[in-house]
């Protein structure tokens, strides 16, 4: 009897234990399913206002578009990494933008969550707390943190999608013209579809004030399509990162250090009145130890 059981428990840890490397495996597809060349639209809508000023103007409506190269940049069991470029302007001569990075990262416990005006929290969470997820770091054009959100990929009814709501700086489009908010609850779905991913966003424009109740000042809709096209014309972006890879690795490199030391990070807005990723698009910073001092020099003690 006692071999009867054993054997049935034996049975059961192994089914369980490739189910879970068989999810695992979607959530990996999945991830990787984002990489390529892809038409992107970018659509931003303010839905609603919750202002008591009656004077209050919300954001224009933004249609933006471009080709966007994903390059898968490392790919572990267990961590992933995609960094993005913007490949805009004459199609003979285009232009390419480093744009944001994405690291995925399984069963992560270690978090850098944004609280406002250029600060992030370390926390961790208990291996309970993540069991099954994945982690998603999203970085700003310069490598510095922007922000992060665990959940769980999800595949069912031919469905494949992760969403997750994190907190976030002001997105690009809106800190250089808005001044009257300073956090971005970020509600982030990402799903695959048939001819590429959509990032689909519900977005809450907050106040936050140290000893004080948050408040919503209005809503935003996002909703951003990647349509994948061959690979071939995004030609150009793919020699810039063959051209530039190198210098980048330096730059995360200093970056994970600082990550790494595990504590409350706040970072300069700027250093002699620029920002750091001028410093860094710049062909003087191509050597570790120039690039190490200027983002060291944003990082406040």
């Amino acid at each position: 009897m006692k071999r009867v059981v054993l054997l049935a428990l034996m049975l059961l840890l192994i089914s369980v234990n490739g189910n879970a490397q068989s999810k695992k495996k979607q959530d990996t597809e999945a991830i990787k399913g984002m990489c390529g060349c892809y038409e992107v639209t970018f659509n931003f809508a303010e839905t609603f206002n919750y202002s008591k000023d009656s004077l209050y103007k919300p954001s224009e409506t933004k249609i933006a578009g471009g080709l966007e190269w994903a390059q898968l940049i490392e790919d572990d069991k267990n961590k992933m990494s995609i960094q993005h470029l913007l490949q805009v302007g004459d199609p003979a001569h285009p232009h390419i933008v480093k744009h944001w990075r994405q690291d995925w990262l399984y069963e992560n416990q270690d978090f850098y969550m944004f609280n406002g005006d250029n600060t992030w929290n370390y926390v961790t969470k208990p291996k309970s707390e993540v069991k099954g997820q994945w982690t998603q770091k999203v970085y700003q054009v310069d490598d510095s943190p922007r922000y992060e959100g665990s959940a769980t990929w999800v595949h069912v009814d031919g469905k494949n999608y992760w969403e997750n709501q994190t907190d976030a700086p002001l997105p690009r489009r809106e800190y250089t013209k808005r001044s009257d908010y300073n956090v971005t609850a970020r509600g982030n779905r990402h799903e695959i579809t048939s001819n590429g991913w959509i990032h689909d966003q519900d977005n809450a424009k907050i106040i936050r004030e140290a000893g004080k109740e948050d408040v919503l000042l209005a809503k935003e809709k996002g909703y951003n399509t990647y349509v994948k096209v061959d690979d071939s014309k995004c030609q150009a972006a793919i020699d810039w990162w063959k051209e530039n890879e190198a210098k980048w690795a330096l730059v995360r490199s200093k970056w994970d250090e600082v990550y790494g030391r595990h504590k409350d990070l706040a970072l300069e807005a700027k250093v002699e009145n620029k920002q750091l990723y001028k410093y860094l698009f710049s062909e003087d910073y191509e050597e570790q130890k120039k690039i190490d001092e200027i983002i060291e020099s944003f990082v406040k003690q």
